[in-house]
């Protein structure tokens, strides 16, 4: 199988190149292994277009590939991307990626391998590499979240917008989540840190987002699913029949993310802590979706701003719980609305597993147009709307798997 070399020398803190000087060429030598090609990528997209090429260049187009990839999950986002807009007139082969993380917060690498403070930080960063170089090695199949952005349709005789897609291989949210990640890009140069993300945080934790969401079952099951902390599993959603699966949600919302492949989104912050279950191999596609709804509070009456100032404390300390193994999907109101671990109230979390979702945003909210994918930044038109669906690859020919 040709094995092609990727780094990202500008991600995180600019160590790839030294740390693949260092580490991993010395490692792969070792196993007396010589990659068909080594590329350091040089812009947005660049990654894609070196596995583009070295695809066309090959012998056999519809061969395998091994991909030795250091970056973050922002340019695994955009390899992805740019391989799907890139023209072809055959499917591409399945590509087998090699993840040394080396961005900020690797968020799919920390869940193929949960970091332990006992672990070696550099071997620890080569987990995935020496994975690929074990004689028994194999890869799962990297599930997908397509992202639709829609315009309103157009009157005749106009024409309406194009639609635009972004693929995520990590997250796809809206809400409080998507708001961080927009306002972060503007911290990156003082703060290249995960720290940032906390600054922004707190910059919009009081922000309410007010949209209409459908929920759709994922292939096999028929109906939406919730987490019961009750039974510590996932059961039919009150709203979802097989008769009538769909499921609608009205807002506002302080809290919108679905995840694809992993638990968490940083090395301690696990937001969907049951998504591992469906990694394993022939599992359908699926989304794990985290809201929270200021209406489900015993103690909402109406928005204002200081309701959304009062609102935001419970936020922080759903966000709070996350880095506690993910203990926000167990927390509950009380009769008071106090947010508490424990009784039989209604939960703050609404813990979702389906096939896909459409964010319809009000027009004159502009910050509930935001749609984050992987980082990327999306903003839904005026009319408009956002679909996400989960996808995983057709056979075990094409697509993208993980060594792990």
């Amino acid at each position: 199988m040709p094995v092609l070399v990727i780094y990202n020398p500008v991600c995180g803190d600019r160590t790839a190149k030294a740390f693949f000087d260092d580490q991993v060429f010395p490692l792969l030598k070792s196993h007396n292994l010589t990659p068909d090609k080594i590329s350091a990528t040089e812009g947005s997209g660049h990654a894609g277009t070196i596995v583009a090429e070295f695809l066309a260049s090959a012998e056999n187009d519809q061969q395998p590939v091994s991909v030795i990839l250091g970056s973050g999950d922002g340019t695994l986002h955009e390899l992805i991307n740019e391989l799907n807009n890139t023209p072809t007139s055959k499917p591409l082969p399945r590509i087998h990626l090699a993840l040394v993380p080396a961005g900020t917060a690797n968020a799919l690498y920390a869940s193929l391998f949960p970091p332990s403070p006992d672990d070696d930080p550099i071997q620890y960063r080569l987990k995935s590499v020496q994975a690929f170089l074990s004689a028994t090695h194999r890869s799962i199949p990297l599930h997908l979240a397509v992202n639709v952005i829609s315009p309103p349709r157009a009157r005749a005789p106009a024409k309406a917008e194009p639609k635009q897609v972004s693929i995520s291989a990590v997250v796809a949210s809206t809400s409080l989540h998507a708001s961080i990640l927009h306002d972060s890009e503007a911290l990156r140069a003082s703060d290249p840190t995960i720290g940032r993300f906390k600054t922004a945080a707190m910059q919009n934790i009081a922000r309410w987002y007010n949209a209409s969401v459908k929920l759709y079952p994922r292939t096999g099951t028929g109906v939406v699913e919730v987490y019961d902390p009750d039974t510590n599993s996932f059961v039919p959603h009150e709203g979802s029949t097989q008769e009538d699966p769909i499921v609608d949600l009205i807002g506002p919302f302080a809290y919108f993310l679905s995840t694809v492949n992993v638990d968490r989104l940083e090395p301690a912050f696990r937001i969907t802590p049951k998504a591992k279950e469906v990694l394993e191999e022939g599992s359908a596609a699926t989304l794990d979706v985290v809201i929270v709804r200021p209406m489900r509070d015993p103690e909402y009456t109406m928005d204002s701003e200081e309701a959304r100032k009062a609102f935001s404390e419970k936020t922080v300390a759903v966000l709070g719980a996350a880095y506690q193994d993910g203990a926000h999907i167990a927390l509950r109101y009380d009769e008071d609305g106090k947010v508490v671990s424990e009784g039989d109230g209604p939960t703050v979390v609404e813990y979702v597993r389906c096939g896909g979702w459409e964010w319809e945003p009000d027009d004159i909210d502009e910050r509930a147009h935001f749609v984050c994918a992987d980082g990327d930044i999306l903003t839904i038109p005026l009319g408009g709307k956002a679909t996400c669906t989960a996808a995983i690859p057709v056979n075990d020919h094409t697509g993208f798997a993980l060594y792990a």
